[in-house]
């Protein structure tokens, strides 16, 4: 198909809704693009290009152990089941080793949390414990430790296997025990590949012996976390991580996660089906985490089931002295400087009832008043952000809970959608009118579904099949209508205008599913739909730079590709997506784009699932964002095709003169299906090709990201 008839195909394009066919106007025979790079905007954040954990302990972290302190008895009984949200973070449980009664728990004398496993040999007959399902990969060298303690008459043993033959086996002797607990130290090398290796504790002999933690890690982790994912995660320029979460901080105690992590007691995470949370990432080891990529920590504190005493308690932790109580713990479990923390986010979601400690919006004002002031008498110099949500967000949210994830406890939706402005739905019309003081930005999350539109008669989500150019502009959509909200919050209280409040979407993502069912939602479809998706939304987030201080994709540690072991190994679509903006854009300059090609309306409800004005640059069906670095020497100039087929498109660009030569850096998918594959060479990549000058007319191939970059003349 060429353009052409791409152009005469997207007038014909219809959209299943209402029963009826939505006809999308043709764009233009010739784009013309204008860039006027005289008017510049405020700088662009570097912080926008963030990284999102949650749990405390995710999958960056090296431990290949599930349940490694204990937290379930070990037994042969199949594990509860999981989310599926959490299931990519369980593994097989430990099992006995041997019969199962010969397995019991200590929670007498446990050495962290409740209860610790205590073994009865036998004299000939190896018993102990197991865990199976491990992975190793051939030639990777592996450290682990463990806790133990015993009868003298105990003869124990680490045995790590990785093949179906005798000989595919190590097997490690440990010291003699005795009652207090050793730490004994254990390491090997996998000369084969396997997902189906497995670690053994287990011992012959007389009397008892107990266990009272194990680890296990690949030997090359850095400060406990995945070395390829460090790497990858550097090179991706990350410039910011939030952790905790996420609806696991509302039941979450940072208290659990300081001090010798092997003596840390396990929780169970009730937001999640009560998964294990081992706190073997604490503080110390986010902030570490932080220093490794160069990135800003941005720290969420539980105003769930928290306490505000407690969340001061943590920013002196942080950042006090140690001449403060905190300041000194600090100091004593390892470092005696401040990590001087300024992000600060005050709870998550709690406009939501599915959130633990959720209450409606009057009480919840008065609590965030409590937490920030109690903060800020700890550290006046930190910056926080509310867990607020305009209407738009309220309304989205309170729709897919009604239509995909509702349950007993969720209240009937009684009004229309969307929720009026100042009505008990629009919390964060609330927290500005009673909390302006405590607020230095406001969070507002946005997840949007490409193949469903919200529709007002209905009120619910149905099935849609817009062309590719407006699927992915889904998302970049629902942030229009949060900067609409704005612009009515300023107008209903003119006070706003003083404060220089702005938004931190921390949390940003593609969702996939039927509207006639399931559950869904998180699991990803193969292909380009999503890193395209990414690449229109970091592109709205630069046209506001004004008003965007941060932001992360809630799937963004997550787009990188893993081997059988775990760690990173090259990055997936939407991790180049990531990686070509933050490169080229991050401090830099956004400066005004026209065009002769306004987008296109996509179906949907306004302040629901969009805002009332189509998003992007008006060079319908490409979007083009441009910019100055921020030391004005270079010119940048970002098109991304959402299409199947090859544009084009003439620029014209003033106030500024661009030197001849100059570099393209460009992702081209093959086909909107494909993707990277973890031990295959990338069939998406970024690829960078001189160029002599920018082109008359530029060649945009389909499916593609592209950033052009020239030096200024007389910069």
């Amino acid at each position: 198909m060429n353009r052409r008839e791409f152009l005469a195909a997207s007038v014909a394009g219809a959209a299943a809704l209402n029963q009826g066919l939505k006809v999308f106007a043709a764009a233009p025979p010739d784009i013309q693009v204008t860039v006027d790079a005289a008017n510049a905007g405020a700088p662009i954040s570097p912080l926008i290009f963030g990284g999102y954990m949650e749990p405390a302990t995710t999958r960056a972290w090296a431990e290949m152990l599930t349940d490694r302190k204990f937290a379930r008895p070990v037994t042969n009984a199949a594990p509860p089941p999981v989310s599926p949200f959490m299931r990519r973070l369980q593994g097989e449980p430990f099992k006995p080793a041997g019969p199962e009664a010969m397995v019991t728990m200590d929670k007498a004398d446990p050495f962290v949390g409740k209860q610790s496993p205590r073994v009865q040999l036998d004299s000939t007959e190896p018993r102990g414990i197991q865990q199976s399902k491990l992975r190793f990969g051939r030639g990777k060298a592996y450290v682990g430790r463990v806790y133990l303690a015993g009868d003298p008459g105990a003869n124990v043993v680490v045995r790590v296997i990785w093949g179906p033959e005798a000989s595919d086996s190590k097997t490690i002797s440990m010291p003699t025990l005795d009652r207090m607990y050793q730490r004994v130290p254990f390491e090997f090398t996998a000369p084969a590949d396997t997902e189906e290796g497995r670690l053994e504790i287990v011992g012959t002999g007389s009397g008892t012996f107990h266990i009272g933690t194990v680890s296990l890690m690949p030997a090359d982790n850095i400060q406990g976390f995945h070395a390829g994912m460090i790497r990858l995660f550097k090179e991706a320029g990350f410039a910011m991580a939030k952790w905790p979460g996420g609806n696991f901080v509302s039941a979450y105690d940072w208290r659990d996660g300081v001090g010798d992590r092997d003596k840390r007691p396990p929780r169970f995470e009730p937001m999640w089906s009560n998964a294990i949370e081992s706190n073997d990432v604490g503080l110390h080891e986010f902030i570490g985490f932080c220093r490794l990529l160069g990135a800003e920590p941005d720290i969420a504190v539980n105003t769930g089931f928290g306490e505000a005493r407690v969340a001061a308690d943590e920013v002196e932790y942080c950042n006090g002295s140690t001449s403060t109580p905190m300041g000194k713990l600090r100091a004593e479990n390892g470092e005696p400087e401040p990590f001087n923390i300024h992000l600060w986010t005050i709870g998550n979601e709690m406009y939501g009832p599915w959130q633990f400690g959720h209450m409606a919006a009057d009480q919840y004002c008065v609590k965030h008043n409590y937490f920030v002031e109690a903060m800020k008498e700890a550290d006046p110099t930190i910056k926080v952000t509310s867990a607020g949500a305009t209407i738009c967000e309220a309304s989205w949210c309170a729709a897919e809970q009604k239509q995909f994830e509702h349950n007993m406890w969720q209240p009937p939706v009684l009004s229309p959608l969307p929720f009026a402005v100042k009505s008990t739905n629009d919390f964060d019309g609330w927290m500005l009118t009673n909390c302006a003081d405590n607020i230095d930005f406001l969070s507002e999350h946005t997840y949007a579904y490409p193949d469903l539109a919200f529709d007002s008669d209905k009120q619910a989500f149905v099935d849609v099949q817009d062309p590719l150019q407006l699927r992915t502009r889904r998302m970049a959509n629902r942030i229009s209508a949060a900067f609409e909200m704005w612009d009515k919050y300023l107008e209903l209280m003119p006070s706003l205008k003083e404060k220089n409040i702005k938004f931190i979407f921390d949390e940003w993502g593609t969702r996939y599913r039927s509207a006639q069912g399931g559950r869904g939602g998180f699991q990803r479809p193969p292909g380009m739909v999503t890193p395209l998706s990414y690449a229109l939304f970091l592109h709205e987030l630069f046209r506001h730079s004004d008003m965007v201080g941060a932001s992360c994709p809630t799937g963004g540690l997550g787009t990188v590709l893993t081997d059988i072991t775990g760690d990173a190994v090259g990055f997936a679509a939407s991790g180049l997506v990531m990686k070509i903006m933050a490169t080229h854009f991050a401090g830099a300059l956004p400066v005004a784009v026209n065009g002769n090609s306004p987008q296109q309306r996509n179906t949907g409800t306004p302040l629901v699932d969009m805002g009332t004005k189509p998003t992007g640059s008006a060079t319908y069906p490409l979007d083009v964002a441009a910019a100055l670095t921020a030391a004005r020497t270079k010119f940048l100039l970002s098109v991304v095709n959402p299409t199947e087929e090859g544009q084009h498109f003439e620029a014209r660009i003033t106030g500024v003169k661009l030197r001849a030569a100059g570099k393209l850096s460009q992702i081209v998918a093959p086909s909107l299906t494909a993707e990277n594959e973890p031990g295959k060479d990338p069939v998406i990549r970024i690829v960078e090709t001189p160029q002599a000058a920018l082109p008359e007319t530029i060649e945009v191939p389909p499916i593609s990201v592209s950033v052009y970059e020239f030096e200024i003349e007389n910069a």
